[in-house]
């Protein structure tokens, strides 16, 4: 059987399209060892003249859907080599390299029994959202806050499920940050998440909660630098990041 290193043949079996720019891609791994939310996996693509490009993706299913079966969404990014192929090329019966699971510390157990703080930037909410999964499958009971922020109501990936799962799942709480523009109605205007945003929809610190802050690099410095500010145990801040240093 193959380890976690090794490269897998995976088939895509469903996609959809998640806002304008993110699509998720259902794919069918028959030898999948099984993963934990927060994971992410390895993707290779390799040209007919024998390049390969291979860019790492958190994975958006919560244990696994089916066996063998594992969730990525891809936001694309205008300028990539692989996000525009995995979004505007990619369909159903096509086959594509994987790598995984990776990763062991941002990752949430069901076994955990804390309130969980959870902050996502833009595309950063998809480990997240394996974590809300996950709880819900699990029927868990642990208290979930979710900080969420986006550029446009448009941009907000998920954002149907995250309202019933709010309806469906008692101790959850979503809270959207919209930085350009904000629905009608909206009580605010369009802001980035701050001191108070993180002070009034998360958790106390005496609360001792497990946070996961994932996003763009400078999103995540400044959450996890006004987590620790407010109080908060900084080894119980986890963080995962995408973009330049």
């Amino acid at each position: 059987m193959k380890n976690r290193i090794s490269w897998r043949v995976a088939t895509v079996s469903a996609a959809r399209w998640e806002t304008g720019s993110a699509r998720t891609l259902v794919l069918d791994v028959p030898d999948w060892p099984g993963h934990l939310p927060g994971q992410h996996i390895d993707v290779r693509l390799t040209a007919e003249d024998g390049y390969t490009a291979q860019r790492s993706y958190s994975i958006a299913s919560a244990w696994a859907p089916s066996p063998g079966t594992v969730e990525l969404t891809i936001q694309r990014l205008d300028d990539g080599e692989v996000s525009p192929y995995l979004t505007d090329v990619v369909e159903p019966g096509d086959q594509i390299e994987l790598r995984g699971p990776v990763g062991g510390w941002f990752v949430w157990r069901e076994k955990q029994t804390a309130p969980v703080l959870l902050i996502a930037g833009g595309s950063g909410i998809v480990p997240l959202m394996a974590m809300i999964r996950a709880r819900g499958e699990a029927r868990g009971r642990q208290p979930f806050r979710l900080i969420y922020s986006v550029r446009t109501p448009e941009d907000a990936a998920y954002a149907d499920e995250l309202r019933l799962r709010v309806r469906e799942n008692p101790g959850l709480d979503v809270h959207f940050v919209y930085t350009r523009k904000t629905p009608d109605g909206w009580p605010s205007p369009p802001k980035r998440i701050d001191v108070a945003t993180i002070n009034s929809h998360g958790w106390p610190p005496d609360f001792q909660p497990d946070c996961y802050v994932c996003g763009p690099t400078g999103f995540v410095e400044t959450a996890a630098d006004i987590l620790v500010a407010l109080g908060h145990d900084p080894k119980r801040v986890r963080t995962e990041r995408f973009g330049g240093a």
